[in-house]
């Protein structure tokens, strides 16, 4: 969190620490230990790489499948509308879902650890029902089966994401949000462009063999990084916890923004600045067929992504070695001023070439933000608490897209109007929010984390 200078004290709602044996795959750390060097690469690595097949399934599913999927159940015309829909409802249920189950994994004691129940049954929900993606007959069970995976999956990243601020040295957090965001924005390109090419064959008349190819490689990535996680991170059973009781239950979401008034606007400035990049990935598809033209959407949102992704991969990590040299404030400023410029580069775009610099611009950017943000965010999560203040912090970022989701609607509302004009006031919104989060960011009068 950020705080103000006079805060001393700080309630602790889920009082929880976790031990680890000394012969486990991942080392016990000390955070409050100066000089503390033995977290390397390959720990990194470990606590992570489950972050790669949650991207790339989401990656996919929002960049590719699921808009064309839906071509055979909406209209034409309202396309961008149930799109926007769909996804927004999902949002809805991940924004309450994560902090619960992060404040339900502090709060678990089990022969497993707090973390990797959570990731394995959340995981194996999440795979049973993705091949729903491909036996949904209508619009109303897409949804409903997205739903469900979106509450899976989430479960699964309230406890993973915990890691970080449990395991990594304080001075280290800033290499650690780089390697997680590094190997999250590979399993988003990877899988993209794979699952590009196979639904590039796919058309809602011909070609459904090729769906569930795409859909078969989303479930053995996911499969895969689960059993490589569940045998690599090993936690002890800890025993100083606190169970999750109904007199606090309902605390797992208050913060008294009257105190810690920098950390609202650091949470506005979140939800702002994660506008762009999930407008710009969920309606790419529809930008590129409609107003570029693109014989091969599909595809072309694919090699779109992947430019963006590549960008991200180069600057995740040198942004996240960065922000622990100068800060993360001036990082995130000037990484969302770059956003606003790729956002005009991409509003004056009419070709692909155009397009892919547009999304070069766009996917440095992000990357910087990514990586700034998340470490901002693990510097600031209280010890014992971590999953579940982690989840609060990531309401901010998951609000963001919940209101990205629903410029759908106002996408077909302008192109009624004027044909593509649409389009041209979803770009405008981006712009604008790059522009306002950075002044949000700005307000903040100081950043100090709260004592561990």
């Amino acid at each position: 969190m950020l705080l103000l200078d006079n805060i001393t004290e700080t309630p602790q709602i889920i009082r929880s620490q976790v031990g680890y044996r000394k012969n486990m795959a991942i080392p016990k750390t000390n955070n409050n230990a100066p000089g503390n060097n033995r977290f390397g690469l390959l720990d990194y690595i470990k606590i992570t790489l489950i972050g790669f097949s949650f991207t790339a399934l989401w990656s996919s599913l929002h960049g590719i499948i699921l808009p064309m999927r839906l071509l055979a159940y909406v209209p034409e015309t309202q396309k961008n509308t149930y799109l926007g829909l769909l996804t927004f409802t999902g949002l809805l249920l991940a924004i309450i879902v994560q902090p619960m189950a992060g404040a339900f994994s502090d709060a678990t004691n089990s022969r497993w650890g707090r973390r990797r129940p959570y990731i394995l049954w959340g995981t194996i929900l999440a795979l049973i029902l993705l091949p729903g993606i491909g036996l949904a007959t209508t619009y109303v069970t897409v949804l409903i089966v997205y739903c469900l995976i979106q509450v899976c999956t989430n479960t699964a990243q309230a406890s993973y994401q915990a890691f970080i601020p449990e395991l990594v040295p304080e001075k280290s957090r800033g290499v650690a949000s780089g390697v997680k965001s590094l190997l999250e924005v590979l399993g988003g390109v990877i899988l993209v462009r794979i699952t590009a090419y196979f639904m590039g064959h796919y058309s809602t008349d011909v070609g459904e063999s090729w769906m569930w190819i795409a859909l078969g490689a989303l479930g053995v990535v996911l499969f895969t990084a689960l059993i490589i996680t569940m045998v690599v991170v090993k936690e002890s059973p800890s025993n100083n916890y606190t169970r999750l009781s109904l007199s606090t239950f309902y605390r797992i979401f208050k913060i008294d923004f009257k105190v810690h008034r920098d950390f609202g606007w650091f949470l506005i400035a979140r939800a702002l600045l994660g506008i762009p990049g999930v407008v710009l990935q969920i309606f790419a598809i529809y930008f590129l067929m409609d107003v570029i033209g693109i014989p091969n959407p599909a595809s072309a949102a694919g090699d779109l992504l992947v430019v963006v992704g590549v960008c991200l991969i180069a600057m995740v990590y040198p942004a996240g070695r960065l922000s622990d040299r100068v800060g993360r404030k001036p990082i995130i400023i000037i990484a969302s001023i770059l956003g606003a410029i790729g956002t005009i580069v991409l509003f004056f775009s009419r070709n692909y070439i155009q397009v892919m610099v547009a999304g070069g611009i766009l996917g440095i950017a992000n990357g910087a933000l990514l990586s700034a943000s998340w470490a901002l965010a693990t510097d600031l999560a209280i010890k014992g608490e971590e999953a579940r203040y982690l989840g609060v912090t990531n309401l901010a970022m998951a609000g963001g897209s919940a209101l990205a989701r629903l410029i759908g609607p106002v996408i077909d509302f302008f192109n009624g109007i004027s044909t593509n004009s649409g389009y041209k006031v979803m770009l405008l919104i981006c712009f604008l929010s790059f522009i306002a989060g950075a002044l949000f960011i700005a307000k903040i009068k100081q950043i100090k984390a709260i004592p561990k």
